[in-house]
């Protein structure tokens, strides 16, 4: 038996929000992304959901079933029945995603596909609560998205350079020749 097929898992993308431009494209990256992550953990015969959605539906959601009345980036159901063929849900939140990955200074791909394995690693019974555990969480996302070329998401990025006007002149003057 091929690995893949030890591994087969479903994975139904569903888009609720027109917020998610390139929906797309976005659907190919989690599923990818997530794909890895139950191959790297032999993660065998299982579904999941991923939902793309907004901010407005994550903060219900949020809301509802943690007590947290705020919108967030990510958020994982795994299924209560362990003998259960379904893992379970994960829902992404495309505006606090898109903020992030601006903030980071990182490509929206990249910050998409680093929560959908985060998500997913909450719905095989991974955790940050205590200190090891984040640890150990963070290092298997490493190690997934090193698999996919993504770079560490965890690795502090150097601050943002505040050019001088004199400095921004000259770059300004540069990418105009290009064009």
């Amino acid at each position: 038996m091929t690995r893949a097929a030890r591994t087969a898992l479903t994975i139904d993308v569903l888009v609720v929000s027109d917020r998610w431009k390139d929906a797309e494209k976005l659907e190919s990256i989690v599923r990818g992304a997530v794909t890895r992550a139950a191959t790297k953990l032999s993660t065998r015969g299982t579904e999941l959901a991923i939902v793309l959605t907004d901010d407005s539906a994550i903060r219900e959601l949020n809301r509802d079933w943690r007590g947290v009345d705020a919108a967030t980036n990510v958020l994982s159901f795994p299924t209560k029945n362990a003998a259960a063929k379904h893992l379970g849900d994960i829902v992404l939140a495309f505006e606090t995603i898109a903020r992030e990955a601006r903030s980071e200074r990182k490509p929206l791909a990249h910050h998409v596909a680093h929560l959908a394995v985060h998500g997913f690693l909450h719905l095989v019974g991974y955790d940050h609560e205590r200190h090891k555990d984040a640890l150990e969480m963070e290092r298997v996302e490493r190690e997934v998205l090193h698999q996919l070329a993504i770079p560490d998401p965890y690795r502090p990025r150097a601050p943002r350079r505040k050019l001088s006007a004199k400095h921004a002149a000259t770059h300004a003057a540069k990418r105009s020749q290009k064009s």
